[in-house]
C-alpha cells in the first residue's frame, strides 16, 4: 500500500472528526435556542397586535363619546399641519438648476428685490406666499415704490403653492405659458 495517499486521508479524516466534535460541543449545531427565541418573539408580536387593536377600538369609542358631548370642542386636538418635504433633486431634474427651498424667485415675475420686499413683510416661504391674496401681494409691491407697482402678481400665490407642493412639472409648464408672471 502507498503511504503517500494514506497519510493525507488519515489526517483529513481526523481533522473532520475533530471539527465536528468541537462544533457539536461548543453549540454550533444547536438551533433549538434560536427557534425558541423566534417563537417567543412571534408571541410577543401577536400580543402587541392585539393590544394595538384594542387601543384603536378604545380611541374610536372615546372620540365618538367626545363628539357627542358638549365639551368636545375644549378637548379637540389641533388640526394637524401636514408638512410637505422639499425634494431638491426633483426640482433640479425639472428646472435643470439647483433650487433652494423657499426661494421665492422660482415664481415667474419675482426677482431678488421683490423677494426682499416679501421677506420684509414676513412672507418668507412658498407656503406663506401661496396663502397671500393677490391684493396683499400688490400692497407688498406698492410698499416698494413706483418701480414695483407695475408688476402683476395675479399668478404668484398659485405658483408658490405648486412649488410648496412639489409640483415642479406643472409649475414649469405653466411658467412657459406666462409672460413675466402675468
Amino acid at each position: 500500500m502507498n503511504w503517500c495517499i494514506l497519510i493525507p486521508l488519515l489526517v483529513g479524516l481526523i481533522s473532520a472528526l475533530l471539527g465536528y466534535l468541537l462544533g457539536r460541543f461548543l453549540g454550533g449545531s444547536n438551533h433549538d435556542d434560536c427557534n425558541d427565541k423566534i417563537r417567543r418573539l412571534e408571541k410577543d408580536l401577536e400580543a402587541c397586535r392585539k393590544a394595538k387593536t384594542q387601543l384603536d377600538t378604545d380611541l374610536a369609542s372615546a372620540k365618538s363619546s367626545l363628539s357627542n358631548s358638549n365639551v368636545a370642542s375644549s378637548f379637540a386636538a389641533p388640526a394637524a399641519v401636514a408638512a410637505i418635504a422639499f425634494d431638491a433633486d426633483a426640482a433640479k431634474a425639472v428646472f435643470g438648476k439647483r433650487i433652494k427651498e423657499n426661494d421665492l424667485t422660482i415664481v415667474e415675475g419675482i426677482g431678488p428685490k421683490i423677494q426682499e420686499l416679501f421677506h420684509n413683510h414676513d412672507v418668507k416661504t412658498w407656503k406663506a406666499l401661496s396663502e397671500c391674496s393677490v391684493d396683499k401681494c400688490q400692497s407688498v409691491l406698492n410698499s416698494g415704490g413706483d418701480r414695483y407697482k407695475i408688476h402683476k402678481p395675479g399668478t404668484w400665490p398659485e405658483q408658490a403653492k405648486m412649488a410648496y407642493e412639489g409640483r415642479w412639472e406643472d409649475l414649469l409648464k405653466w411658467q412657459d405659458e406666462l409672460d413675466g408672471g402675468k
